[in-house]
């Protein structure tokens, strides 16, 4: 199999790391953060560059590209720890392309391809813990359309964004909404997340809404496939960072007149983390790969890739602030950012945890023995 990157890929991959380097300096992230975690500024460029239509059909204003442009284009801004949610316009250019009817494309694609509207999914309820087919709103049919009662939680940028995908049962079947955020009986309540992005509450009240589609299950589990193979994207340029940092810290650290580069058992715990990230490398693309495989295929293929993330996340953040000791973990020092990145990454789109689950519960009989 070739995993070289075509020509067009690798100046998309140069353009984003241009734009991170130059446009996204660590201090314009601090600005960003301590303003409430998203920069709408920000957001526009990202749509400049056309990465928020990356998902979406050229007929509909967007750039028609695949999985893999889009795994190039998570990596590069995971190196720059990049607050704005892209990964959102990625889920929600892709389902409504491809469950949305004619006049529900009209109306979205071109405002989530131009970066004119984020779209986020809302999907999280207190009770799920993760499940995607356990589901407590209610949509009910009235003149004109729908509304929906609900309560959302952990919505990425909730507060900022134009408006959501929310899944809700009509009757017993789970259907998909789109929900504008300035409609009546709609109120999200923002915060600070521990990375230093934004999320929100969000409640809605007899609010109107939009069908989407009524395979709500199916196009549930295939946005939140794509949120999971572009966060593992993203984890592999948070992690190749993070073990860039701490190598340039480690050449330069002295100790006992030498740099701690040169202490063997040091080179080897950095040699490990270097190990996790390419094992974690190789199951990104795998998660990438099967993005647009069959539903069974692709929901296994993604609980395995986020399981070994999962691991790789937390020995390679550790590892890192290990390593540069108690500087490793002040705020005003980046690598505390990376790592912080990295722990929240973990626990986004289901933990380690669930997603063990996951693997073992899709696992057949003949799983480990070969014939």
């Amino acid at each position: 199999m070739d995993f070289d990157f075509s020509d067009d890929q690798e100046q998309l991959r140069d353009a984003v790391r241009k734009w991170v380097d130059k446009g996204y300096s660590f201090d314009r992230r601090r600005a960003a953060e301590k303003a409430g975690g998203f920069d709408r500024a920000a957001f526009g460029e990202l749509a400049e560059l056309g990465l928020t239509g990356l998902y979406v059909p050229e007929d509909d204003g967007g750039m028609g590209m695949g999985p893999v442009e889009g795994m190039v284009v998570m990596e590069e801004l995971g190196r720059g720890i990049v607050l704005e949610p892209l990964a959102q316009s990625l889920i929600a250019g892709a389902v409504i392309a491809g469950y949305g009817d004619t006049a529900t494309k009209a109306a979205w694609l071109p405002g989530v391809a131009s970066g004119e509207k984020l779209v986020v999914l809302a999907y999280q309820e207190r009770s799920t813990r993760y499940k995607l087919d356990t589901c407590e709103a209610k949509a009910t049919q009235a003149p004109g359309g729908y509304v929906l009662n609900a309560t959302k939680h952990v919505v990425a940028a909730g507060d900022q964004a134009d408006a959501y995908i929310v899944p809700a049962k009509v009757n017993s079947q789970l259907a998909l909404f789109i929900v504008e955020r300035a409609s009546a009986g709609v109120t999200a309540k923002g915060y600070g997340t521990q990375d230093g992005g934004r999320a929100a509450e969000v409640v809605f009240k007899n609010a109107p809404a939009a069908l989407l589609t009524t395979d709500g299950q199916t196009a549930l589990e295939h946005a939140v496939d794509i949120g999971i193979a572009s966060l593992c994207a993203e984890a592999v340029g948070v992690m190749d960072k993070t073990l860039a940092i701490t190598a340039e810290y480690m050449n330069t650290r002295k100790q006992f007149g030498v740099a701690i580069s040169s202490f063997q058992a040091l080179r080897h715990r950095a040699a490990d983390m270097k190990m996790q990230l390419e094992l974690a490398r190789s199951m990104s693309y795998y998660a990438s790969l099967k993005l647009n495989a069959p539903a069974e295929e692709r929901r296994a293929a993604m609980a395995r890739a986020k399981y070994q993330l999962g691991q790789s996340m937390r020995f390679v953040g550790q590892q890192a602030v290990q390593l540069h000791g108690g500087i490793g973990v002040t705020d005003e020092y980046i690598v505390s950012h990376y790592f912080k990145k990295l722990t929240q990454m973990e626990m986004t789109f289901g933990d380690s945890l669930h997603h063990l689950g996951e693997v073992s519960a899709r696992m057949k009989e003949t799983a480990g023995v070969f014939a």
